[in-house]
């Protein structure tokens, strides 16, 4: 007796003989506000189906997240963890099997087996049966006990990775809506600058023939008239240029949907007439219940912290449990009586004593990654912020861009019809006016890009926010 304890106190100082943990911390705190104060109203709190307002929009976003394939499978690695979360639980709970068989043997006559089997009498007059036949029918138990907390914090730990992996839909969410949004908003772009680009061509075209008037009273030469031709096929060009891109954002926007090529529903309103959403950004604290990123980050560290109490449990010695109860005997008929019962019940304690540099390596690796985690979670705090205070600047020097933009349109639009009577009076050259009418093109197609940059900010802060996963 006084040898098996000193065997168990001698395996239990070996096994505890573990590498220190490494004991670190997030130091980041994230700051109490952004670059401007500002209040505690955070639009991350609405509903991406209040925050988008067109109906043909919501449609597009509702299709997608009942089809896109990525997104799909996004939710399989939700199961897939959950299972491993059962599989975990399972693990320190008690393995019960029920089981039967049957068998025959015969050992050499002169064997010991044969020799005992034919001196040894069953019953008065009766011999062991030749062959030997043999049935079983019971159950048996196996049972680790769970003293060091290893399968239970295993458990814990993909139970995080689990919720882990619902944030990371979460995250998927928001940013598969605001491709979607951001690819619906290009392609009213688009559509406005095929506009644009078409009445152009009727307002070249119209020139033109001004230009072949003159030419025929000999005020201009056939420079001019090869000149202004040459802009209404460039413009012309432009115009075939524009409907691939519709074409393309299409697909795009049919490919996120998750579904094959098809005309996109989308609405006939002004593009200019289009507002980006007011953007309340709240408080940086906010993005720690917002955003879905930092929330996985956050469970993935907490399920590395537990994985490293797990590794180090490995080396501590473990504890099992054996126990069987059944039926055997040699005739089916004596399964029934109480002589064919047997049990048994044992106890194995077993710890790592030597060679021990598979568990070691696994604890340093699991201390790794939990290194590893802590800086994934202070890199993802720090690009939340950058994210909000970028956007939170970007809205605003959009908004005066757009407007000195606007303004330059209006200058140049009013410059066309000035260049065009100034031409007809010959007090401007053909020159002035082409350069006039291409600037006026190129300023509309800005004034398009900024209000479509505007539209993107806002989308891309409701995004950082952590908004369109509610």
């Amino acid at each position: 007796m006084l040898a098996i304890v000193i065997s168990v106190v001698i395996l239990f100082m070996a096994s505890c003989q573990s590498s220190n943990s490494v004991q670190q911390e997030t130091d980041l705190t994230m700051p109490k506000s952004y670059l401007e104060p500002s209040d505690s109203s955070n639009s991350a709190d609405v509903s991406w189906r209040d925050f988008f307002k067109d109906p043909y929009l919501i449609n597009l976003i509702d299709t997608a997240l009942q089809n896109n394939q990525e997104f799909k499978i996004t939710m399989y690695e939700i199961e897939i963890a959950q299972n491993e979360v059962r599989a975990r639980k399972g693990e320190y709970l008690p393995f019960l099997n029920l089981g039967g068989g049957a068998g025959a043997d015969k050992p050499g006559r002169f064997t010991r087996n044969g020799a005992l089997e034919a001196n040894i009498p069953i019953e008065a007059g009766k011999q062991f049966p030749e062959p030997l036949q043999d049935y079983y029918l019971g159950g048996y138990a196996t049972w680790e006990i769970d003293v060091w907390r290893k399968m239970r914090n295993a458990k814990k730990s993909a139970l995080h990775r689990y919720l882990g992996s619902v944030e990371a839909k979460n995250f998927m969410q928001t940013q598969l809506i605001s491709e979607i949004a951001q690819t619906y908003y290009e392609l009213l772009a688009l559509d406005n600058q095929l506009d644009i680009i078409e009445r152009n061509i009727k307002a070249q075209q119209d020139a033109l023939q001004i230009v072949r008037l003159e030419k025929q009273s000999a005020r201009v030469t056939e420079l001019a008239v090869q000149r202004f031709e040459a802009q209404v096929l460039n413009t012309r060009s432009l115009e075939f240029d524009v409907k691939q891109q519709i074409v393309e954002t299409e697909n795009k926007l049919n490919f996120l949907v998750g579904r094959f090529p098809q005309k996109v529903e989308r609405t006939s309103s002004d593009f200019s007439d289009l507002l980006p959403n007011e953007i309340q950004e709240g408080l940086p604290s906010h993005l720690f219940e917002n955003r879905p990123d930092i929330r996985q980050a956050e469970q993935n560290l907490i399920a590395a912290k537990l994985d490293v109490k797990v590794a180090r449990a490995n080396f501590y010695p473990s504890l099992g449990i054996n126990a069987a109860i059944g039926l055997q005997a040699f005739n089916p008929t004596y399964l029934v009586s109480p002589e064919s019962i047997l049990f048994g019940l044992a106890g194995d304690l077993a710890a790592p004593l030597v060679n021990r540099n598979a568990i070691k390596a696994q604890y340093n690796t699991a201390n790794a990654k939990q290194v590893q985690a802590i800086y994934e979670y202070e890199q993802c705090l720090l690009l939340a912020y950058m994210e909000v205070s970028n956007m939170v600047s970007r809205i605003e020097n959009l908004q005066l861009s757009y407007d000195l933009n606007k303004q330059q349109v209006a200058a140049l639009t009013k410059s066309i019809a000035i260049s065009n009577n100034l031409f007809r009076s010959a007090r401007a050259d053909y020159m002035e006016v082409l350069l006039t009418q291409r600037d006026a093109l190129e300023s509309k197609f800005e004034l398009v890009d900024l209000k479509l940059e505007q539209l993107n900010a806002s989308i891309d802060l409701y995004r950082a926010l952590g908004g369109g996963w509610n």
